[in-house]
């Protein structure tokens, strides 16, 4: 499959609707199911978003309703959106191509924060459920995806194409061109005319919230990463070292937010059971 793959809010659905535009047949619904009602705000343009978008392996193919079974052969060149940890958790037969987008991480912090928000006001969670989700600080969840593509990438040495969001928006004309090349197929023309780079809502300007989860060290790695994925940079030996270390550096942090997620959960199920039993 041609897949595309990044972080939430870093440009994927764009992709999508580029290679459906290109002529790509896509796997998946601009809308699903009641999405045009709830989310049409945050992208009117359409998600383009499947049960595939946890990752193509036993619990999603067959078809957990359908038994619909897709074979690899018959879906070399359909276009399926994919997040970052379902396309690690993919089988390997089914990573034909992949498309990674990734988004400036101020930016991404700023987007994502909004897209939560605009999810909580219409799902209606109580607290505990929320915080069951371990949502992550944005900045470590930028570096958790984009770190683990690289890695997926580096390990199992698929096909890949990575670039920043922003070279898209910049120069749609000249990023379209050189996956649609690199593809072999695509109308670019057709695809050119889906970018709108006016819909971009959160600029390199827009103030990012300080996260305590990151420090100075951290910050300095994010941007040079960033930087080296915008410019098309190759990553040198000694950088993928950097990088490696700064995840080891991290990943004691990640840890300790799930598990203090998992308490607070718990603690707040507790009050709200010990606040029924109480009421007269």
């Amino acid at each position: 499959m041609l897949i595309v793959t990044g972080t939430p809010r870093s440009g994927t659905s764009m992709w999508m609707q580029i290679l459906v535009a290109a002529g790509f047949e896509a796997i998946g619904e601009a809308f699903p199911g009641d999405w045009r009602a709830l989310m049409s705000s945050a992208n009117p343009d359409g998600y383009w978003e499947s049960q595939l978008l946890g990752g193509i392996y036993y619990r999603t193919n067959p078809h957990p309703l359908t038994g619909a079974f897709l074979f690899p052969d018959q879906t070399n060149f359909h276009a399926v959106k994919i997040m970052v940890p379902g396309l690690v958790r993919s089988d390997l037969a089914y990573v034909g191509r992949v498309i990674g987008t990734v988004r400036e991480w101020r930016q991404f912090a700023v987007s994502r924060a909004r897209l939560r928000e605009l999810h909580r006001e219409h799902a209606g969670l109580e607290s505990h459920e929320l915080i069951l989700r371990h949502e992550l600080p944005p900045a470590l969840e930028w570096w958790v995806d984009n770190y683990g593509l690289l890695r997926d990438i580096a390990t199992r040495r698929y096909a890949a194409h990575v670039c920043s969001y922003q070279s898209l928006i910049e120069d749609p004309e000249a990023s379209i061109a050189e996956v649609l090349g690199w593809l072999g197929r695509g109308d670019q023309a057709r695809a050119l005319q889906v970018v709108r780079p006016e819909r971009q809502t959160v600029h390199a300007t827009t103030p990012t919230p300080a996260d305590p989860q990151v420090d100075a060290v951290d910050i300095e790695v994010f941007d040079d990463l960033y930087d080296h994925i915008h410019r098309g940079r190759p990553l040198s030996a000694a950088f993928l070292i950097k990088l490696n270390d700064t995840d080891a550096r991290l990943r004691p942090r990640l840890l300790a937010h799930e598990a203090q997620a998992r308490i607070s959960a718990a603690q707040e199920m507790l009050a709200q059971l010990e606040g029924s039993n109480s009421s007269p």
